[in-house]
């Protein structure tokens, strides 16, 4: 295999312990051509002590404000190096042959922009993403996601997207489909950003992969949810409200910017359905939220504005290939 460097973005709050975890299932890669970068939100600077005196192989930058997850995954792509960046949640942990495997996909298609492993739960049985889809609300659809694994997902092919929490992308790819200086869409803070991010690849001709024997293990949850909503189903009662108000916002984010006219047309009445649902549990049990109503308004022209420079960045490309 040929050798590239991989530069690996660690975004971490320093929370229980969950870093050092990963950080040594870093240690224990056979691909070793990589550099790795922790962007620290702990605003601790006893935690960034400790992780630099533990692992002085790591580049460390610590925010002097709390960052969130777009944000501090864009400043560790301004920092890195590497061809082929892999962003990671502080509470995954990978399998000592995930990175080899996982490049493995990539030299398959050079239209290959992100590649997805097999992600599974902690306890090695349960399946938390084999990889992105688009299901009928419009929304991302984590293939296999809460089921038992019985190697259902043994073989490897084209998907849309990859999870955030594993995300492993080509550099050229996100080069092209980013808006100004922005991989990732500030304007989205938390969730929704690994779906924005394959469904805009996707319309710029970019493909994603899944690589079923690069496996990689996450504690669902731990970094947004706290102890008590790891790995639960209906994890959108254990968020707190500016994260309720992320969800709501960034699904029309996304769907403002990606879809077309046809998509949304062929998916209206699901994502009626879905909304009504929606704001009908924000209503009953998060009031509060909805005096965010007039800030939404606002991000939804900055997604609009967005749809539109990425119409004219697509077509400055086709004309220029």
């Amino acid at each position: 295999m040929l050798h590239r460097l991989v530069s690996i973005i660690i975004v971490t709050k320093g929370k229980d312990n969950y870093l050092a975890a990963c950080l040594d299932s870093l240690r224990k890669q056979e691909y070793r051509d990589i550099e790795i970068i922790v962007i620290d939100n702990s605003l601790r600077p006893a935690f960034a002590k400790e992780c630099t005196r533990n692992y002085p192989e790591i580049k460390l930058y610590s925010a002097t404000q709390d960052l969130s997850y777009c944000e501090s995954v864009n400043k560790g792509i301004s920092m890195c190096r590497g061809d082929f960046i892999l962003s990671l949640n502080d509470d995954v942990a990978l399998d000592e042959h995930f990175m080899e495997e996982a490049l493995r996909g990539f030299d398959l298609d050079s239209g290959v922009g992100a590649v997805s492993g097999k992600i599974l739960r902690f306890d090695a049985k349960t399946i938390d993403s084999t990889g992105l889809i688009l299901n009928i609300w419009l929304g991302a659809k984590e293939r296999g996601y809460g089921t038992q694994d019985r190697n259902q997902f043994k073989k490897e092919g084209f998907v849309l997207g990859v999870n955030g929490a594993v995300a492993f992308y080509r550099r050229q790819m996100l080069e092209q489909v980013k808006i100004g200086a922005e991989y990732f869409d500030s304007d989205f803070r938390f969730f929704y950003e690994d779906l924005d991010m394959a469904w805009r690849a996707h319309n710029f001709g970019w493909k994603g992969y899944y690589v079923p024997t690069a496996i990689a293990y996450h504690a669902r949850g731990a970094t947004a949810r706290g102890q008590r909503g790891i790995n639960k189903r209906f994890s959108r009662r254990y968020l707190s409200d500016d994260l309720q108000f992320d969800l709501l916002k960034n699904r029309w984010l996304v769907i403002i910017k990606n879809a077309t006219i046809p998509d949304f047309i062929l998916h209206f009445p699901f994502i009626v359905l879905y909304e009504i649902v929606a704001w009908s549990y924000i209503i009953l049990t998060r009031p509060k939220v909805l005096k965010e109503i007039l800030r939404l308004s606002v991000l939804l022209k900055s997604a609009f504005k967005k749809r539109s420079a990425l119409k004219i960045l697509k077509a400055s490309l086709e004309i220029n290939n």
